[in-house]
């Protein structure tokens, strides 16, 4: 069946006026992979780049939504435009989001300041989405200030938001073993601000201890250097908030002093590029015959005809003819 042609500029221009439904609608055409998302994007491109991206990442179970409903509230008291991007796990049966409710979320869903959007994760590893980094270019173009990506909470995998975002948000709970998960999967290297949610449980203080003791082993000694705050929370009660929205200011702050946020912002769009490029060439594969293509050059190889940089050779070539 044929797709729904889509009027692009009068959408754009509702979405740049803070139509919820706008915006909704522009973020559907890029999870779809719709065939206006080039002119999308290109309308979109002078309005972007000023929204400040905020990821929030850690273990199933530390409280993510709830904090993220907190910094909404906390963010909304300063009177700025919030964004919520919450990647999801997948449904085996639709693919949709599978938590896409956000039932935790309710607080904030009556203010026309604030935009939540689920998005499924379509079995991406990295605890986001492939159109993430295009759906944040949306919010930051409909005149998000801020915008804020919760990730999936698939734990050890989850280190990807450190690419996406400006500052990058890791919670920890205690009682969990989040401190020996936190030195395998890397976050200590990724996270810019760290929390312990749910402080009000017992080993709350030596979760933290723990975290300060890993964070002071890591190499963050040279003079300029940001070194992590670890901050308690329990957001439920929205205890410890404010703490947090100090640390964030604290961070933007020393991003813009040194350059990093242009640079962060950079490295970004470079990875974005890379991405749609060779998303580009495997559309390109199929048509040069797809996986069969790929096999009968791997049957010369196991015949010992080629060699696999060869046989790859190969397939760069006919890619690029």
């Amino acid at each position: 069946m044929a797709r729904r042609s889509v009027d692009v500029p009068a959408l754009v221009e509702s979405a740049r006026a803070g139509s919820p439904r706008a915006v909704a609608r522009l973020i559907s055409l890029v999870e779809d992979g719709h065939g206006s998302l080039r002119e999308v994007m290109a309308m979109l491109a002078p309005h972007a780049g000023n929204a400040w991206v905020i990821g929030i990442t850690g273990s199933p179970g530390v409280g993510k939504s709830t904090t993220t409903t907190a910094l909404v509230g906390a963010f909304r008291e300063r009177g700025l435009r919030v964004g919520v991007l919450a990647v999801d796990p997948s449904s085996p049966f639709s693919g949709g989001a599978l938590l896409g409710d956000r039932i935790r979320m309710q607080d904030h869903a009556l203010d026309p300041e604030v935009y939540i959007r689920s998005m499924a994760s379509r079995g991406h590893l990295g605890g986001l989405s492939f159109t993430t980094p295009q759906a944040i270019r949306v919010l930051d173009a409909a005149g998000c200030d801020v915008v804020l990506v919760e990730t999936v909470g698939v734990g050890q995998s989850e280190v990807e938001i450190a690419g996406l975002a400006d500052t990058s948000v890791v919670l920890l709970a205690p009682g969990m073993g989040d401190g020996i998960q936190a030195a395998k999967a890397g976050i200590l290297e990724i996270g810019d601000v760290f929390v312990v949610n749910k402080a009000d449980r017992d080993g709350a203080d030596a979760t933290v201890r723990d975290l300060r003791h890993m964070i002071s082993l890591g190499d963050r000694t040279e003079p300029g250097l940001w070194r992590p705050p670890v901050v308690k929370t329990v957001a439920a009660q929205k205890i410890g908030i404010d703490e947090v929205m100090e640390a964030l200011d604290k961070h933007r702050a020393h991003l813009e002093e040194n350059g990093e946020l242009a640079r962060r912002r950079e490295r970004r769009v470079a990875d974005e590029i890379e991405t749609i490029a060779l998303a580009t060439l495997r559309a390109r594969l199929g048509h040069l015959g797809g996986r069969e293509g790929v096999l009968a050059l791997a049957r010369d190889v196991m015949a010992g005809r080629t060699d696999p940089y060869a046989a790859a050779d190969r397939l760069v070539e006919q890619l690029g003819t």
